[in-house]
């Protein structure tokens, strides 16, 4: 099976901006919400992002409009519990009854659980978040690492 996703995120510095990237580097169709103020700040987004600006310049309601926007919602971590807005992603898919799989450095065989997280939701619109580097130094590049094995496992599938 051919790797088919559509990448839902925002663009908080982390794990969601390196999620905006490996998109382009796919060339993933991929969308999502960032706070008001973002798209034309001193430190501009790329313009390659297919982001739309949210209404206030509240970080979670991005986030709620994430979640909402996606079947299902990825979130990454080193540590096992998350905090800040990787935390406010678990709770808004709880809340709003989607599936979230919160997977972090201490799971082994993370890039399998995604494809199984994938494969038992039916998943082909996901919402990627998780910590930033300030928080969790080396989080964005052991997350872009996992996601793509997650790719190479999907793409040797047979069609």
């Amino acid at each position: 099976m051919a790797f088919k996703l559509v990448i839902i995120t925002g663009a908080q510095m982390g794990v969601e901006r390196a999620t905006l990237d490996w998109a382009l580097k796919y060339e993933c169709p991929h969308g999502g919400w960032c706070p008001k103020g973002l798209l034309g700040s001193e430190e501009p987004l790329d313009p390659r992002y297919k982001l739309k600006e949210g209404e206030t310049e509240n970080v979670l309601e991005a986030v709620t409009s994430n979640v909402r926007d996606a079947e299902a919602t990825l979130v990454f971590t080193l540590a096992t519990k998350a905090t800040g807005t990787a935390q406010k992603a678990v709770s808004s898919a709880r809340k709003q009854k989607k599936p979230v799989l919160h997977v972090h450095r201490g799971i082994l065989g993370v890039s399998e659980k995604i494809v199984a997280f994938m494969d038992k939701y039916y998943i082909r619109r996901m919402h990627i978040t998780g910590s930033s580097d300030t928080d969790e130094p080396g989080v964005t590049d052991w997350a872009m690492g996992e996601l793509e094995k997650a790719k190479g496992i999907l793409e040797r599938r047979p069609e």
